[in-house]
């Protein structure tokens, strides 16, 4: 009776006893139990908190009292997220060995606050430094559109779980593109918000300087509505800016008319096959974009991979030293690599990324929003090794990162939307805001997805 409603149509059936949050959790975890044995999205499946929360949510409509806006919603978390009374993960072997979590991480309480019902912990690469999910411990996370496919990465399970239906939305990281990827590769709308707009208290770090934590939805709406839940400081997270909530859901029903729009090109053409550039220019029309250089792109992937490298390493020296045979080996290489990183070479990459961020200033001087696509190509195959981009052989696992790294980089919002498919399988664009414009980029996100140019498939 529920599947494939949204967030905001669940919530309101809930609130207005249409149906049960109970009913609504029952249906969501039968149909975990019978897709997730492929799929495998989820890691963890909490069926009895499910159900407890549930009820928790009924009770108080029974008793008159406002659950919040998102009453019975289902959610889904990457693994690593706290989640009382589990070890939080984080996609590894060694962090399995972690004393439980002694309470949920904070977005996951402002959720839970909000009425919605958590069914677990998903999968994800290794300590997030992936962008496929073929995770070593834990499986591979297959795409919902072809299981011959990998869902993306880091956050491939969450993304993976909400393209299939198998929870409302489901929250993420991104680092260097964690949530564009793989909302690209399973076609369905992803935020990564302003560096510092979600606190990140209770989530296993990667990379201090460019982590964001952020949601996945079938619908810009309602990404809107779990983006302005999650909103507001927090002391724990240093990086946490103490800004007043903005709501996005007043904005995204507006007109975009009138805003200045730029299609990035240079590198943001240039390392995209056919169909990922078939796909922003769809968007770009819709919107009336013109063509717009932002200068220094490609050293500003560089300058993410490196502070990427040396961070990620700082934070698992000794793990390496004691107990590197208990890493993925291509995690492992990739964290001994960055160990070994001279500190000249970091300083610089840091000198790169204020200089990036200083040239993408000047141009949102002159346009309000920028559009790029999210991934080089749609989803690419389980255990492919290569990528053919610009006549040359690329490895997958770093190139499917090649446009969102630049904007991690300098910590811009971004809303990653599913275009309809010009090929085989979806593929995303990226709508880029200014800092701290999150509810302008959801404007045009909902927008294009009520022109029909951009919606899930």
């Amino acid at each position: 009776m529920t599947e494939c409603l949204g967030a905001a149509a669940v919530a309101a059936g809930v609130r207005a006893r249409a149906f049960s949050a109970e009913s609504v959790t029952q249906a969501a975890l039968a149909r975990i139990g019978a897709r997730n044995p492929a799929l495998n999205a989820y890691t963890d499946v909490l069926a009895d908190r499910a159900l407890a929360e549930a009820r928790a949510v009924d009770r108080a409509i029974a008793d008159g009292a406002d659950p919040g806006p998102l009453a019975g919603v289902t959610v889904g978390v990457k693994n690593l997220f706290d989640i009382a009374g589990l070890p939080t993960r984080a996609g590894s072997r060694i962090n399995r060995e972690r004393a439980p979590a002694a309470q949920d991480a904070v977005l996951i309480r402002r959720l839970a606050a909000a009425g919605a019902v958590l069914l677990g912990a998903q999968n994800m690469d290794e300590y997030a430094y992936g962008f496929t999910t073929e995770n070593a411990h834990d499986g591979i996370t297959r795409n919902p559109h072809d299981e011959a496919r990998v869902a993306g990465g880091s956050s491939g399970g969450s993304a993976a779980a909400v393209a299939a239906d198998l929870c409302h939305v489901a929250l993420g990281s991104d680092t260097n593109g964690s949530i564009r990827v793989p909302a690209s590769f399973c076609g369905i709308f992803g935020l990564k918000p302003t560096y510092g707009r979600l606190p990140r208290t209770g989530s296993f770090p990667f990379v201090f300087d460019l982590d964001h934590l952020g949601p996945f939805a079938r619908s810009a709406a309602d990404l809107a509505l779990v983006y302005d839940v999650l909103q507001g400081a927090d002391a724990g997270d240093a990086a946490c800016a103490d800004r007043p909530v903005e709501p996005a859901m007043p904005s995204i029903g507006l007109d975009p008319a009138g805003l200045r729009v730029g299609l990035l090109d240079g590198w943001f053409r240039d390392v995209a096959q056919d169909e990922a550039r078939a796909a922003v220019d769809a968007v770009a029309q819709a919107l009336g974009a013109v063509p717009v250089t932002l200068p220094g792109a490609e050293q500003a992937r560089a300058a993410a991979f490196l502070i990427t490298a040396a961070q990620g390493a700082n934070l698992h020296v000794a793990s390496l030293r004691g107990r590197a045979g208990d890493f993925d080996p291509a995690t492992r290489d990739r964290l001994l690599a960055g160990a070994l990183l001279p500190a000249n070479v970091v300083l610089q990459a840091q000198r790169v990324r204020r200089w990036f961020a200083e040239q993408a200033a000047e141009l949102f001087a002159r346009f309000d929003i920028l559009l790029a696509p999210s991934t080089p190509c749609s989803a690419t195959l389980i255990g492919q090794q290569t990528l053919r981009i610009g006549g040359a052989d690329l490895p997958v696992r770093p190139s499917l990162g090649l446009l969102t790294q630049p904007l991690s980089c300098i910590g811009l919002p971004v809303v990653a939307v599913p275009v309809r498919r010009f090929g085989v399988m979806p593929i995303g664009v990226q709508i880029v805001a200014p800092p701290w414009q999150e509810a302008r980029a959801l404007q045009v996100a909902a927008w294009l997805e009520k022109l029909g140019v951009v919606g899930v498939v």
